[in-house]
């Protein structure tokens, strides 16, 4: 292996060390404590364990945390009372309900539903206007994080050829505006696209969100690229007769063994995605108080 493995569990220790020196500094300046709400409906294992991991780092930075769990019944007009009153509420700054939620809710409409100003997932389609058209948006979490480890991996992008293979709303399309954002020419492919792997091979930076485990081969990445791989999928493990084992969407052996710096799986943009959610939460609270927003935590 000749590339660098970008450490994003080390990364985000550092910024949610950073996040909580800035939360302690607007409680002792100012008397304000940023607060996070998090809703879930149903019982979703999976939800369950994301919602506590929420929980546990919104409070380890000093944060207040609002935790408001549903029965997998609640009807919409009652998901939307509660929405209604975290918007008005002065002490929640940013409102995150844990998706995907039971079959006769709309997500769609429940994202619409959460104020604009406190959408921390970065989901609303004013917050995607905003980015899109050079705005002050709230940045939806992966992307935000993918954003940082390149600038703490590469520095300035300024001219870099970048492919986004992943068109989604949660991630392709504003991984794709923040590149643009930092002056990359920008290629967004799919599993569509035709000759996808000579279209990679032609990236500064290849970032891959498709959800395909290992995809993405060691002879689709350009010598020296730097990859980030957003994909996590659960595959029978090769050495372990049924047991299992988390991959990206990258081959990260073969991709390793050419590129100049990758992010493995798990350990790379998993732990961001948190780090960056209480980012949001800070930027969504000092921008509702009208106070200088820290350096480092938006894009």
């Amino acid at each position: 292996m000749t590339a660098t493995v970008i450490d994003g569990k080390a990364f985000a220790a550092k910024l949610r060390d950073q996040i909580a020196s800035q939360v302690e500094r607007m409680k002792d300046q100012h008397g304000i404590t940023p607060g996070l709400a998090v809703i879930l409906v149903g019982e979703d294992p999976a939800s369950e364990v994301y919602v506590s991991h929420k929980h546990k780092a919104t409070v380890e930075v000093g944060m207040a945390s609002f935790a408001h769990k549903l029965p997998a019944d609640t009807s919409e007009a009652d998901l939307f009372a509660l929405i209604d009153r975290l918007n008005e509420d002065p002490k929640v700054h940013g409102i995150l309900c844990q998706f995907p939620v039971p079959g006769h809710l709309d997500e769609r409409r429940t994202v619409a539903r959460i104020a604009p100003e406190k959408d921390v997932d970065g989901l609303s389609v004013t917050n995607a206007g905003l980015l899109s058209t050079g705005g002050d948006a709230l940045v939806s979490c992966t992307p935000l994080g993918c954003l940082m480890l390149l600038r703490d991996q590469l520095g300035d992008l300024t001219g870099m050829n970048a492919v986004v293979v992943g068109r989604s709303n949660l991630f392709g399309k504003p991984m794709a505006q923040l590149l643009l954002r930092d002056d990359c020419t920008v290629t967004m492919a799919h599993s569509r696209t035709q000759n996808l792997s000579e279209v990679c091979r032609g990236a500064d930076i290849l970032v891959a969100a498709v959800g395909r485990a290992q995809m993405v081969k060691g002879d689709w990445v350009k010598p020296g690229a730097t990859v980030i791989d957003v994909g996590i999928t659960r595959v029978a493990h090769p050495d372990k007769p049924g047991k299992t084992r988390l991959v990206g969407d990258v081959d990260f052996d073969g991709a390793a063994a050419v590129a100049g710096a990758i992010t493995p799986v798990p350990g790379g943009v998993g732990p961001m995605t948190i780090a960056c959610l209480l980012a949001n939460t800070v930027t969504a609270c000092c921008r509702a108080r009208g106070l200088p927003e820290p350096e480092g935590l938006t894009a």
